[in-house]
């Protein structure tokens, strides 16, 4: 999983990343609320650890511009303060969990966790309407019939698997079928996602364009 670490005390934004990069994922660091702004608005990142005490903009602001952009990232606030206030605002605003400072290490990796599995496909197979999705096989299967995907049509498919409900912006979809190292266009994430549609549209799952947004995953039987 992709993460990015918004913390601007540099022993405990190591040790953060540290925990995070023994777990097995790709970490990335930056200590102001500006740096942060402009990461999450260039970057899909599965998780954002976000401290609230941050020079220049604090956590709250950069927070309210990644749910007004449309991100769906999953975001652990990250704060000194213990007021139900500042939790509840926190929350309103978009935050996924709350985690108040000083923690512990192994609560930490629990929130981190427990976030991450909101993006973690399941085992086994996943019915969406009349939509069977063999994840192990790497196939789908519409009222018994298969039909094979492309390594990037399958890409997609997870991607709207394991993030149902929520509108995708292109840059998103380009990030996740790029795996990072290579820039898709508007108009090949748009051929990517027709292709996708047409193989599914049978089931009566429809990948419906949120104009100015991007797309949602709706399963008119599900």
């Amino acid at each position: 999983m992709r993460i990015l670490v918004v913390e601007d005390d540099p022993l405990l934004a190591r040790g953060l990343t540290d925990v995070l990069m023994r777990a097995g994922h790709a970490v990335e660091q930056v200590g102001t609320g500006l740096q942060a702004d402009h990461a999450v608005a260039a970057v899909s990142y599965d998780l954002v650890v976000l401290d609230i005490g941050l020079p220049d903009v604090d956590g709250f602001e950069v927070l309210r511009r990644m749910r007004t952009r449309g991100s769906t990232a999953n975001v652990l606030v990250l704060t000194a303060r213990d007021a139900v206030e500042d939790r509840v605002h926190g929350l309103d605003l978009g935050a996924d969990d709350y985690l108040t400072k000083p923690f512990s290490v192994n609560e930490f990796e629990a929130r981190v966790r427990a976030l991450l599995r909101r993006t973690t496909l399941p085992t086994g197979a996943v019915t969406v309407g009349r939509l069977t999705v063999d994840l192990a096989a790497k196939r789908i299967r519409i009222n018994g019939a298969s039909s094979d995907l492309t390594v990037r049509e399958w890409a997609l498919l997870e991607l709207f698997i394991t993030r149902p409900g929520r509108v995708l912006s292109k840059e998103q979809i380009a990030q996740h079928l790029g795996k990072y190292d290579t820039r898709l266009t508007s108009n090949a994430i748009e051929v990517y996602v027709s292709r996708l549609r047409a193989k599914i549209e049978a089931a009566g799952v429809h990948i419906r364009t949120v104009r100015g947004f991007g797309y949602l995953w709706e399963a008119a039987d599900a």
